[in-house]
Formats: C-alpha cells, structure tokens, sequence
C-alpha cells in the first residue's frame, strides 16, 4: 500500500465523522467509499485527497444546487472535481440476463462447456 492511500483512508475515515446535513449525511458513505476507490487507483488522486481540502467541505459541494436528488454518479463526479479540479471519472455498465439464475442456490459453477471440436 503507498503512503499517499493509507493517508487518504486515514484522513476520510476521521473525516467522515464531521459531516453533517441531511443531503451530505445520505451521500457520505457512499462518497467516501468511492473516493476511496479512486485512491486505490491513482496515487496522485490520493495525494489530493490527503493535500485538498476536508470531506466535510467536499460533501457541501457535493450537495450544492441538489434538488431532491442527484445521481451517483454526478455525486462522485463532484466529489472528484474537489479534489481535482478538471479531473473526470468514466463508469461502465453491464446488463446480466441471467442474473436471478446466477442467485439461486446452487448456481456457483455454472456455466457453459465447449468443445471446440464440435465446431470443425
């Protein structure tokens, strides 16, 4: 582990505490997990969240301007953008149609087996 992320874990993890407000109390946790994540991933990111300003100040512009919600995603894009700034995050999705199936029990193995000489 670099000394930059387990500054930054450190540091969110005393912050978090701080935060307070009904729209930043909903969002902080999963926030800082996030922002963690992107620590994980990036020194230079975990740098900035250990030299950049406090969580608390993070969350209030996080919430900033939000109505009744705000998507993940634009949450983590804010709380990026504190950090940051000019920094963007990119998020993939996936659709599993057989999701329900890989939840029952007993799914765990599944899968499909092939042999490759059928195919000649």
């Amino acid at each position: 582990m670099n000394l930059w992320l387990e500054q930054a874990r450190n540091r969110l993890e005393k912050e978090v505490k701080d935060v307070s407000g009904s729209k930043e109390s909903a969002m902080k946790g999963a926030v800082k997990d996030t922002l963690l994540s992107f620590c994980e991933q990036d020194e230079e990111f975990a740098q900035a969240v250990v030299q950049g300003g406090t969580f608390k100040d993070c969350m209030a512009a996080v919430a900033k301007g939000v109505g009744s919600s705000i998507s993940d995603l634009d949450a983590y894009k804010k709380a990026v953008a504190f950090y940051f700034p000019g920094a963007g995050i990119r998020m993939q999705m996936f659709i599993d149609l057989c999701a329900s199936v890989d939840d029952e029990p007993g799914a765990a193995g599944r899968g499909i087996v092939l042999d490759l000489a059928d195919f000649f």
